[in-house]
Parts: structure tokens; C-alpha cells; sequence
């Protein structure tokens, strides 16, 4: 089980721009039954198929060689 202390370290990693993020999230758990069952549900862990596979490599590759965006560009890109 997870301890307040094990939360409060991940919360202290975060950069500034993902902490309202954080915060609507954990501010939504007690309220909110889907998003609790959501969070609850177990990891898939069926197969991926090879096409999947192949697509995925791709966008990872692509990824690699161009770097990514934080969520914060991507906000910012998209006017949100």
C-alpha cells in the first residue's frame, strides 16, 4: 500500500506546470466512481499484436529522433 510520504515525494518530482494537472486529478478521486474504477482497473496485459507492434516501434523511433513534447507545449500548441 502506498504511504502519504511515498505521494508527497512524487508530488515534490513534479515540474510547476503539472501540478494543477495533480490536482484536479487527486481532487476528482474522492468524488468521482469511474475515475476511481478507472485507476482501480487491472493493467492490460493481453498480447500485443505484430501490427500493433509495428506501429508502435515506428512512433517510438520517431519519438527518439525528434524528442517529444511536455504536456505543457502540447497544451500550449493546442490553445489550451
Amino acid at each position: 500500500m502506498t504511504s502519504r510520504a511515498e505521494l508527497q515525494t512524487i508530488l515534490n518530482m513534479l515540474p510547476e506546470c503539472e501540478l494543477d494537472h495533480a490536482k484536479r486529478i487527486l481532487s476528482a478521486l474522492p468524488e468521482d466512481p469511474v475515475l476511481r474504477a478507472l485507476m482501480a482497473a487491472p493493467i492490460d496485459d493481453e498480447p500485443v499484436p505484430e501490427y500493433e507492434r509495428a506501429i508502435l516501434d515506428k512512433a517510438r523511433e520517431s519519438l527518439g529522433a525528434e524528442g517529444g513534447l511536455s504536456t505543457a507545449e502540447l497544451l500550449a500548441q493546442l490553445g489550451l
